[in-house]
């Protein structure tokens, strides 16, 4: 996923992009991004507030143009593009906002032809591709209701019909989920991933929720002060992040958070004298239900304290983290003998 491909749906080749600042010097939003979206994706971008993100998206249908390297879309260069050229890259990228952006005086109907109208389809061509869409987003029987008459999600659900209305290539979705409750937006992501089977569209989603990214997204990356620290299939991330800003957003959903007591007491470094040793355990693949702790016990007599874990799915696969604390004297060899049997342990300290 990291570096160009020519057969990806969009491609980040060395970008950066910076913005002039009122006394004359300019600030780094974006440094040196390498990224390629693999076609038929939904790849998801993660960040804090700042990251640099939602330029990247922008960048994607030219909203924002970079000052180093190049976007492309499909093979074209979008930073490149100007007049016709841009606006035919523009036709094959949809783009859902956070805040739905809908005209308060049109109807769903009118907000979804809106796109065709702008493009200049003929009129006899709109109402059935309208009734289309309407249908596809599961809103028939809202087509003449205004915005205002709508839930958050129904008014999410119009931004994502009005985003296909030109049968685009590539989905862009901006924080989409971010201004609905935890029930509407997992129908709203479950709509994503129905839209992304159905119609093979590679979608494109920028959040600061590891929990979108773990439902949804085959592909992800993460970006820390305008940089890519860490990108790859999904389900291969939250196995082994590599990064602390990625182990920092999987904490939330991993079960990969220590309990106070202990997170106060923890040292870097093992004590004198009598002390536990704090562990991560990795369940993941085939080994994700395997009884391992109970086996630990049974063929090395070492008991494991559990703190705190889950296992879920990421995708397809079975996913889970624990995190254990054990007789110090034995951390070692109970390590060994996991691993040997498949699963990932990483030492996050000590307590006496």
């Amino acid at each position: 996923m990291t570096g160009t491909d020519q057969g990806a749906a969009m491609t980040f080749e060395g970008v950066g992009k910076a913005f002039p600042k009122a006394d004359g010097s300019r600030v780094t939003a974006l440094a040196d991004i390498n990224l390629s979206v693999p076609q038929g994706s939904v790849t998801g971008i993660i960040g804090r507030s700042g990251a640099g993100k939602s330029t990247l998206l922008r960048m994607v249908n030219g909203l924002e143009r970079p000052t180093e390297g190049r976007v492309l879309v499909g093979g074209r260069d979008v930073g490149g593009a100007n007049g016709a050229a841009l606006r035919a890259i523009r036709r094959d990228v949809g783009m859902i906002f956070q805040h739905f952006n809908l005209l308060a005086s049109r109807t769903v109907r009118g907000n979804i032809a809106l796109p065709l109208e702008i493009a200049g389809t003929p009129a006899q061509q709109i109402r059935p591709r309208v009734d289309q869409l309407i249908e596809q987003v599961g809103l028939s029987a809202l087509g003449d209701r205004y915005p205002a008459e709508l839930s958050g999600g129904q008014k999410q659900r119009v931004g994502i019909a009005r985003a296909l209305a030109t049968n685009p290539k590539v989905l862009l979705s901006d924080e989409a989920t971010s201004a609905l409750d935890p029930e509407t937006t997992q129908t709203v992501l479950e709509l994503l991933e129905r839209i992304n089977r159905d119609l093979g569209l590679t979608i494109l989603l920028i959040t600061h929720e590891m929990a979108v990214l773990r439902d949804v997204a085959s592909h992800m990356a993460v970006i820390e002060g305008g940089r890519i620290v860490e990108a790859g299939p999904t389900y291969d991330v939250f196995r082994k992040p590599a990064h602390p800003t990625t182990r920092s957003f999987l904490s939330g959903v991993t079960g990969a958070t220590l309990p106070g007591f202990i997170a106060g007491r923890l040292l870097p470094e093992r004590p004198d004298g009598p002390s536990q040793e704090v562990i991560r355990v990795t369940f993941a693949g085939q080994h994700a239900t395997d009884p391992m702790l109970a086996r630990l016990a049974t063929d090395l007599g070492i008991a494991a304290n559990i703190l705190s874990g889950n296992i879920e799915e990421v995708g397809p696969h079975p996913f889970g983290n624990l995190l254990l604390s054990l007789d110090a004297d034995r951390g070692a060899q109970a390590r060994a003998y996991l691993e040997r049997h498949g699963l990932t342990t990483e030492v996050l300290g000590h307590v006496r």
